[in-house]
């Protein structure tokens, strides 16, 4: 199996899938094989969430690792989900313009390589979504 060909067989790794217990109601992510409230009665099922979502709260990242390959600063925030589960992500946008309450929307972007002609890492971040108003 090729190393891409593995990378895509993990779908969470490209998606935000995760889960919801049917039972109840509640959605998970990262996905899990039971639900903490129901346990053995819950059905948990997969769920591919919508990706939009309210920055909780946030901080600014001024300086990384010497192996970190993107620029600083760089906005990194605790994101709540539609569905209810938060997450921790890099929102792409101009540290000034960081909000808590600042509706965003995740996107598909490279997130890491190993070395010049390795492989390529990909996953979510997150952007603000245009036109909308802060939620407070």
């Amino acid at each position: 199996m090729s190393v891409s060909r593995f990378w895509r067989k993990i779908p969470q790794r490209y998606n935000l899938i995760g889960t919801q217990c049917t039972t109840c109601g509640r959605y998970f992510f990262p996905p899990r094989t039971l639900c903490p409230d129901c346990r053995r009665s819950g059905r948990i099922v997969n769920h591919k969430f919508s990706g939009e979502g309210t920055v909780v709260t946030y901080t600014v990242i001024r300086s990384a690792s010497d192996q970190f390959e993107y620029a600083t600063p760089y906005v990194l925030a605790i994101i709540k989900l539609d569905e209810g589960p938060r997450l921790t992500a890099q929102v792409v946008c101009p540290p000034e313009e960081a909000r808590i309450g600042m509706r965003v929307r995740g996107v598909f972007r490279r997130v890491a390589a190993d070395g010049e002609s390795g492989v390529i890492h990909y996953g979510t971040k997150f952007v603000p979504v245009e036109g909308e108003d802060i939620l407070l």
